[in-house]
């Protein structure tokens, strides 16, 4: 990653910075640390996955599915991070998750801290395409795939029932 550039944002940050930045807050917040970042890329850890109160964990355990969870908030991270100065980060919705590869059943019973990391393949103002990789922390891949954010578009209202 590129690391020599103008930026007033930090290199680094813990779980509360990046809880600051995110719409993801409490136990939702998966991430502990931002390593590094890069206008196209961010590297996060997270060791939430050993936690047995989990929000996403369910009965069989913290599912591999969940990876993509942890790479939208990174890549949240990373539409904050590289906002411009200044400006309010738009709101972003997962809108796919394509070429998905679960590698492990589950997440949970990884030792150690998960790293994942992002990278921007494409965007515009309304839109952004991500590579997505978490890996352990001896770097076996788990999960990988690209994922398609929208961003600045408002959610439809539903229709009014009431009115007929």
């Amino acid at each position: 990653m590129n690391e020599r550039f103008a930026s007033p944002h930090p290199a680094t940050l813990d779980r509360d910075g990046i809880a600051a930045r995110i719409p993801h807050s409490g136990s939702m917040c998966l991430l502990d640390a931002l390593l590094k970042w890069s206008p196209e890329q961010a590297l996060c850890r997270a060791t939430s996955h050993r936690d047995m109160a989990h929000p996403l964990r369910s009965p069989g355990g913290l599912l591999s599915p969940v990876a993509i969870e942890y790479a939208s908030q990174v890549m949240a991270l990373h539409g904050a991070l590289t906002a411009p100065p200044g400006s309010v980060p738009s709101a972003g919705f997962l809108a796919a998750a394509r070429g998905v590869n679960l590698h492990v059943a589950r997440l949970d019973d990884v030792p150690g801290p998960l790293l994942v990391s992002v990278t921007r393949l494409a965007g515009a103002e309304a839109q952004a395409l991500y590579q997505f990789e978490l890996r352990d922390d001896t770097g076996r891949l788990l999960v990988d795939g690209r994922a398609t954010v929208v961003l600045n578009t408002p959610l439809p209202r539903p229709a009014d029932t009431a009115a007929a």
